[in-house]
């Protein structure tokens, strides 16, 4: 009862009350850092998008007015955005995968890098001609999103990016998706109250976010009463640099969460860190547990990574046959688990705690074969 009132105070410690402020309500978000709703009086919501990089600054403002609404007077600065979207063009696959789950698949009436897409419903929707192939999301194919009329462009963006380019001519909103600069799991999922509203869709986004919530704090209890603690690091080589979550990542926070001793924890950056072979093999040569993601037509095992890179078989995870990966190529790990950070952490806290058997299994991970 102890630790379960410990993590109730906590979760809700970091979590931001709705507050009055004459003629608005901001809406309540409990995790979210970047990312500000208000609901004003006459009938419109401001979304206030931090800037990541900067966060002094502001992003971005939309002011999301229902179309079936007339303009009301005196609207504040802003991108104006008329909901719910009906034919937006969607950059990541990341939101598409929401966007599905949220019942908004039929509302994308374009996408980016199709090829790199592992949705079924998607390419079957390309393949019937209601969703189009707008190109390379670095370069899209500009003549084709002209001629979808698209209400909306969904999109990541990049610190100093430069601008989008020729989208920015099109007077079509670019609703700039910077849900993964989130440092929370939970703070990033939360995101989908955003999406919810620009498609007409909150009702659902509350529901789902309010069960992914709830499962993730139930399974951080659940690793928390484990016994063992195993040390754990992760991904590869790349090139000459091995980039590592940093200690304040969001994988940094599912390492914590699931109760594991990640070997960076102490880092302050969130984002991922290049180091080099020799570092990462100082601080994490004796971890119990590798995890690595890979995106290839065959399955990773042990004899590959040898040949692949012989001083991989120093690590105390290869010698002891302790190593887990994830073929991104047959699973939805990058559509699922930025907004189901739950099924992530189910993953990590069955591998990282042996003894708990959770009824749904391992999701992502499988044991590497030789």
């Amino acid at each position: 009862m102890m630790v379960w009132a410990a993590v109730l105070l906590s979760a809700c410690g970091n979590g931001r009350q709705p507050v009055s402020t004459g003629g608005c309500d901001t809406l309540d978000l409990r995790y979210a850092d970047n990312l500000t709703l208000i609901r004003h009086h006459e009938g419109y919501i401001r979304a206030i998008l931090r800037n990541p990089w900067d966060t002094l600054k502001t992003l971005h403002t939309y002011i999301l007015v229902p179309k079936d609404k007339p303009l009301p007077p005196g609207l504040p600065p802003g991108t104006l955005v008329r909901t719910p979207l009906s034919r937006s063009v969607v950059y990541s696959s990341v939101h598409c995968s929401l966007l599905k789950e949220l019942g908004a698949i039929r509302q994308i009436g374009g996408v980016c890098d199709l090829h790199y897409i592992n949705m079924p419903d998607i390419r079957q929707l390309h393949a019937e001609g209601a969703v189009a192939d707008c190109g390379n999301s670095m370069t899209p194919d500009i003549e084709k999103i002209i001629s979808l009329h698209p209400d909306a462009i969904l999109l990541s963006p990049f610190e100093n990016n430069g601008g989008y380019g020729k989208v920015e001519k099109l007077g079509v909103p670019l609703i700039e998706c910077a849900d993964y600069m989130e440092t929370s799991p939970l703070g990033r999922a939360e995101w989908m109250r955003f999406y919810g509203l620009l498609f007409g869709k909150a009702a659902e986004a509350d529901s789902l976010f309010a069960v992914v919530d709830s499962c993730y704090r139930r399974l951080a209890v659940r690793a928390s009463l484990s016994s063992s603690a195993y040390k754990v690091f992760s991904e590869l080589k790349s090139g000459s640099a091995w980039y590592v979550p940093g200690g304040r990542s969001t994988m940094g926070q599912l390492f914590n969460d699931a109760c594991g001793r990640y070997a960076f924890a102490d880092d302050r950056h969130s984002g991922s860190v290049p180091f080099s072979f020799e570092t990462v093999f100082d601080k994490a040569g004796d971890a119990d547990v590798w995890i690595i993601k890979y995106n290839r037509e065959t399955d990773l095992t042990y004899s590959a990574l040898a040949a692949e890179y012989a001083p991989y078989t120093g690590f105390k995870a290869y010698r002891d046959r302790n190593i887990y990966g994830c073929n991104t190529s047959k699973v939805a790990y990058y559509e699922e688990t930025p907004f189901h950070p739950d099924y992530l952490l189910s993953d990590y806290i069955q591998i990282l705690h042996p003894e708990i058997h959770l009824p749904e299994g391992l999701r992502y991970f499988s044991k590497l074969c030789e």
